[in-house]
């Protein structure tokens, strides 16, 4: 999205990453053997995600749509910089339900305006303790669910149609080469460095869309 939003409106970007998205993250719900209870346990985050979506939908088209890559731009700085701080976050398994509906609500209102959905949803799905296979497989459960929905509110705005096919197929290729590029490296560079660069990639990516939006809107 953010690379995207570089070059066109996140609204086309959207367009173009959604069904790359769905399908990989389809493929990451069911790699694993957690299914059953991370729906159990993150109901409340899923349906607070959907209800805020379909709140905020519109918002990427709508009159103030111009302000969206202000707002890309500043949540993906906030994420590497939460990121890099390395702060722990702990949530009580008693209050686990109810913060997750209202996590998912924020974030389901953010996705719908920016595309996005880390935040607050990963930050959340960090503090409440999963082990690491079963936090991945919650990734792929969560990001569905948001895709889903955000292709829906696309498909009533006619923004996903059949002159996004060939871009959407292209980027479905990419993101599986990205993968396997991924996997290669991750093999082959310490997980922290890499993650490190790539928090400080995000920042700086974070800053330029946000000031470029903000010095288009000023100039008029």
């Amino acid at each position: 999205m953010g690379l995207l939003a570089v070059t066109m409106a996140p609204s086309q970007a959207l367009a173009i990453v959604i069904v790359p998205a769905v399908v990989t993250n389809i493929w990451q719900t069911f790699v694993g053997a957690y299914l059953r209870d991370i729906i159990r346990r993150l109901w409340p985050l899923l349906v607070g995600t959907v209800i805020g979506i379909w709140l905020n939908r519109g918002s990427l088209t709508g009159p103030y749509a111009h302000y969206v890559p202000i707002a890309l731009g500043t949540i993906l700085v906030l994420y590497a910089v939460m990121g890099l701080s390395q702060v722990k976050l702990t949530i009580d398994h008693r209050n686990e339900k109810w913060i997750g509906g209202v996590v998912g609500l924020i974030t389901g209102v953010i996705s719908a305006a920016t595309g996005v959905q880390v935040i607050p949803s990963m930050p959340y799905l960090q503090a409440i303790g999963m082990e690491k296979d079963e936090l991945v497989q919650a990734l792929g459960v969560f990001f569905t669910a948001a895709t889903l929905v955000l292709s829906v509110n696309l498909t009533a705005s006619g923004l996903l149609s059949a002159s996004t096919a060939l871009p959407g197929a292209i980027a479905m290729a990419c993101s599986f080469a990205g993968m396997f590029i991924g996997q290669a490296l991750r093999t082959r560079m310490p997980a922290e460095a890499f993650r490190r660069w790539f928090l400080i990639a995000m920042i700086v990516l974070g800053v330029y869309l946000a000031a470029a939006a903000i010095y288009q809107i000023v100039s008029g």
